[in-house]
């Protein structure tokens, strides 16, 4: 594919929102940079693993650090590499010849990185006083928090055999069926009033304050998943029985322990975050939402009104501009430090930010490497939940340029720590959004669309959660038919959101568009901690605890060097405290309180 071609492939975009410049990364997919790095990297990956293949154990403290400090050179361009291909990809993941280019970049950077994987077996094989010795070099040291993860792993280590025999096929296995969903549900066109609209256009407008368009948007995208079901029954089937020969030759107890530890969180308090959430479905998702049907003056909501704006929502557009200015100014209120750090991404062109078909649907951050910059993807649409997206992102932005102060190998954060900087960005955000208001009428909306970001993020989360942990568990007796996923999706929803709600046939089949099922299992739980977290956080903050800014500060600038323990203790948190999410809950439970009293 030339640079040319590529150039000529970027759809049209609306000239008023900025889209991202990937050239510094590289100049284009063919360019003699990349082709330059790719050869490059290869070799130095040969090298490596002439130079250090079967030492690992015998060397001392300085001569490890050395070893360590090579492997992230090379892995950090490797990474670049990767990084340029995905978000290029992703920029239009429906244009064939830039699916051909990503899928080049897989497999060249398969066969460079399967030089390297001896590195971390052996490091696993290292005796712990042999270790400990090792660690005493200030070379070595410097690398514990990464080593402490990589041995985390020992148990669930196979042969070097093995290890390299699965590396070397993903590329043809699960990297292959993400790639085909991800080329299908961006190849999708939902059929609504004489429009063809891409996932993201059908999704946005189930927030329309028209009815009729939110009712024939959602039984537009119920029919076309109903339509492309074999596909994506086939397509999860897969995944979930790859997953499962793959846990049960590595020894895991559970389909989720793999995530919990890679999350570096133990089994026990995902669990009680889990049954937290479960045990307040009646308290926070059911009574809000009764509370919104008697609104809306229906026995009854549909399963189109969740998002639905409420009859007070003047359904208020936001300019991008305007957007920008609301989130700057929220993180400029809190911390002109952080401020600074995230108005960057705006006075350069790291964001891409309009709708179009064929990009991904959704929104990120992406770190890529320490050495370049983070890149955020949005497919804004000009709602206030828009806004609160962007101020979600740009938090990812924030802790990943300042967590790459580590350096590649250590700046990381898990998952559950992940989704801090994110979810906090929001809530200073809705705080400065709800000070700013004074109509007590649009303060109640505001309040209430909180409330629901809220239920989206902890409620609905965990019963996605609840969803995978039935289909793994059940597919390791056997394929689940689509309507059987249909039905462990139907169950899960009425259980998590209550009585008020009508659900039709089609809705059975809207587990199908969910992206976190066939990117990263069990990632979802992630939102739930990170939300609950940054509300025991928050009230913290509110409490005027000295010093906490700088503090959170230097929460994200730990990365991935410091365990969810270690970072909340300077907070006076726990999260293998059960009242540590109770309380978390309590601050969604409050609002709604808060609102029953004004209705």
């Amino acid at each position: 594919m030339t640079d040319a071609a590529a150039a000529a492939a970027a759809p049209t975009v609306a000239q008023d929102l900025p889209v991202w410049d990937l050239s510094d990364l590289y100049p284009g997919p063919r360019s003699p940079e990349l082709e330059a790095d790719l050869t490059r990297t290869g070799d130095l990956a040969r090298a490596f693993e002439e130079r250090w293949a079967g030492r690992i154990a015998a060397l001392d403290g300085a001569a490890l650090g050395e070893a360590i400090a090579e492997y992230e050179r090379i892995t950090e361009t490797l990474h670049k590499i990767y990084s340029y291909a995905q978000l290029l990809h992703a920029g239009d993941v429906a244009n064939p010849e830039i699916g051909r280019f990503y899928q080049d970049i897989q497999e060249r950077g398969t066969e460079i990185s399967s030089h390297m994987i001896f590195f971390t077996l052996e490091i696993n094989r290292i005796d712990d006083d042999a270790l400990a010795a090792m660690l005493a070099d200030p070379a070595a040291a410097r690398y514990a928090p990464w080593i402490r993860d990589v041995r985390a792993f020992r148990a669930h280590q196979l042969s070097d055999e093995l290890e390299k025999m699965l590396h070397d096929k993903d590329v043809a296995g699960r990297s292959a069926f993400v790639r085909l969903f991800d080329e299908t549900m961006a190849s999708l066109r939902f059929p609504v009033d004489g429009e063809e609209l891409t996932i993201t256009q059908v999704t946005d407008r189930l927030s329309s304050r028209d009815p009729a368009k939110r009712k024939a948007a959602a039984k537009a995208m119920g029919k076309v998943l109903q339509d492309n079901g074999r596909l994506f029954g086939l397509i999860t089937n897969t995944l979930a029985k790859d997953k499962e020969i793959e846990d049960r030759w590595r020894k895991y107890d559970r389909p989720v322990s793999a995530r919990n530890l890679a999350n570096q969180v133990e089994d026990e308090v995902v669990d009680a975050l889990v049954t937290a959430v479960k045990d307040s479905f009646g308290s926070l998702s059911h009574r809000y939402y009764a509370l919104k049907a008697k609104w809306m003056g229906v026995d009854k909501l549909d399963y189109w009104d969740r998002n639905a704006p409420l009859p007070d929502d003047a359904d208020r557009q936001y300019s991008w501009d305007e957007a920008v200015k609301i989130v700057l100014g929220a993180y400029e209120r809190f911390s002109p430090d952080l401020a600074a750090v995230g108005r960057r991404f705006f006075d350069n062109p790291w964001i891409d930010v309009p709708a179009r078909p064929g990009k991904a649907s959704g929104a990120f951050a992406h770190p890529v490497v320490p050495s370049a910059h983070p890149y955020l993807l949005l497919n804004y649409m000009g709602r206030g939940r828009d806004v609160m997206t962007l101020a979600h992102e740009l938090g990812h932005g924030c802790h990943q340029i300042l967590a790459g102060e580590q350096g590649p190998l250590l700046s990381a954060t898990p998952l559950t720590l992940a989704e801090t900087a994110s979810v906090f960005g929001e809530m200073m955000t809705f705080r400065a959004m709800v000070d700013a208001e004074t109509d007590p009428k649009r303060r109640r909306v505001m309040l209430a669309s909180k409330v629901e970001d809220m239920l989206n993020t902890v409620v609905r989360q965990i019963a996605f959660h609840e969803f995978e942990r039935q289909v793994h568990d059940e597919r390791r007796k056997g394929e689940l038919s689509t309507e059987r996923l249909g039905e462990i999706w139907m169950q899960c929803q009425q259980d998590s959101l209550g009585p008020a709600f009508r659900f039709d046939d089609e809705y059975a089949a809207y587990w199908a568009y969910i992206p976190h099922f066939i990117h990263s299992p069990f990632y979802v739980y992630a939102y739930a901690f990170g939300d609950c977290l940054v509300n025991a956080l928050y009230a913290v903050y509110q409490d005027g605890a000295p010093e906490f800014q700088a503090r959170y500060l230097e929460l994200l600038r730990a990365g991935g060097t410091k365990t969810h323990r270690e970072l909340l203790a300077p907070f006076g948190l726990d999260a293998s405290d059960p009242q540590f999410w109770k309380r978390g809950l309590s601050v969604v439970s409050g609002f709604i309180d808060e609102l029953e009293e004004v209705s």
